[in-house]
C-alpha cells in the first residue's frame, strides 16, 4: 500500500505549525513529516504539538541527528511519543549534516560506527530490554525505559551513501531517502538495502520512504528549479515534479514502481501556501495514487 505525506519545512517559523498540521488533518492527509534541522526547529517538541494538535493524522520526523542526541535520551521521547500517541509517530534518525555537527562540537571520526550503535541500543530500549553496551559511542550501563511503548515501534534511518544504505538495512526498520533522490537512485538504494538485510538474515517488510521535491501553481517550474540548483540537481529535472495533479501523482507512481513504499512530497522553501499545499497533496494527489 503506498502512503501519501507532504512535509512541513522548517524554513516556516514554528507558529505555522498549527494552521499547516490542522489542515493536513482536515483534508485527511495521511502523514506529515518534520525535520531536526539545525538550527532551525526540533523535532521531538514540533512532532508533539502537532500530534495533539490533530484527531488522526500521523507525524513523521526525518530525521533526528544522532550525534546530538544521547541514545537514552532518544529512547526517552520516542516512548513518550508512542505512549501518547499510539499508531500516529514515525521517528527516523541519521547522520545529520557533518558541516552542522562539526559547529556544535558533536562531529564524530565514524557517523556509520555512531548510527549503528545508537540503532542497536535504541531499538534494545524500545524493546524494553535493559542495555549494557561500552561501544566506541554509545555507552549504557543497565539502562532500561520505566514507561517503554506497549509494542516496540518501528526506528527508520536516512540514508545517502552506500555503507549508510546497508546499514539501514541491517538494523533500521525502514529506510529515508532525501529529496531529489531519481526513480533510478530508489532501485539502487532498494538493492544495497536488501545486501544489508540479507548479511544480516533479516526478513518481513523493510519500508522505504521517499521526500519528492513538489511544486504546483504560479511560478511553479521556477521554484522548482531554483530549489534543485540549491540542491546541486541543477541537471536532473527528474528529480523534482511540478504540474497538476494528474503530473505529481504520475512522478509518484515512478517512485513507488521503482521500490517506494512511502512518498512525501517535499514543497520548496519559499513555497507560498504550505496549507493549501497540504490540501493539494490530499484532496487532488491521493486520490490519484493506488492504494
Amino acid at each position: 500500500m503506498t502512503t501519501l505525506g507532504a512535509v512541513f519545512r522548517p524554513q516556516l517559523p514554528p507558529e505555522r505549525l498549527r494552521d499547516v498540521a490542522r489542515a493536513a488533518d482536515e483534508a485527511g492527509l495521511e502523514e506529515l513529516w518534520l525535520w531536526e534541522d539545525c538550527f532551525l526547529e526540533s523535532g521531538i517538541a514540533s512532532a508533539a504539538a502537532a500530534l495533539a494538535w490533530t484527531e488522526r493524522l500521523r507525524i513523521g520526523v526525518g530525521l533526528l541527528p544522532v550525534p546530538l542526541r544521547n541514545v537514552a535520551l532518544t529512547a526517552m521521547e520516542a516512548a513518550t511519543l508512542h505512549r501518547l500517541f499510539p499508531e500516529r509517530v514515525v521517528l527516523g534518525i541519521g547522520h545529520g549534516v557533518q558541516d552542522w555537527m562539526a559547529q556544535v562540537g558533536a562531529r564524530v571520526e565514524s557517523p556509520v560506527t555512531l548510527l549503528r550503535e545508537h540503532l542497536e541500543a535504541l531499538r534494545a530500549l524500545l524493546r524494553s530490554e535493559s542495555v549494557t553496551t561500552d561501544g566506541r559511542y554509545v555507552k549504557l550501563d543497565h539502562v532500561a525505559l520505566d514507561w517503554p511503548p506497549a509494542t516496540a515501534p518501528g526506528i527508520f534511518a536516512g540514508a545517502t551513501g552506500p555503507r549508510t544504505m546497508r546499514l539501514t538495512g541491517e538494523a533500521a526498520d525502514g529506510t529515508i531517502l532525501t529529496g531529489g533522490t531519481t526513480p533510478d537512485e530508489v532501485r539502487q538504494a532498494r538493492a544495497l538495502i536488501d545486501e544489508g538485510r540479507a548479511a544480516a538474515g533479516r526478513t518481513g517488510p523493510h519500508p522505504v520512504v521517499v521526500y519528492l521535491l513538489t511544486t504546483t501553481g504560479p511560478d511553479a517550474a521556477e521554484r522548482l528549479r531554483g530549489e534543485l540548483a540549491r540542491e546541486g540537481r541543477a541537471q536532473t529535472p527528474e528529480a523534482g515534479v511540478t504540474g497538476d495533479a494528474d503530473a505529481v501523482a504520475t512522478a509518484v507512481g515512478r517512485l513507488v514502481d521503482a521500490g517506494a513504499d512511502t512518498v512525501v512530497l517535499q514543497p520548496t522553501a519559499d513555497e507560498p501556501d504550505p496549507e493549501g499545499f497540504v490540501r493539494f497533496v490530499a484532496s487532488e494527489v491521493r486520490p490519484l495514487v493506488g492504494s
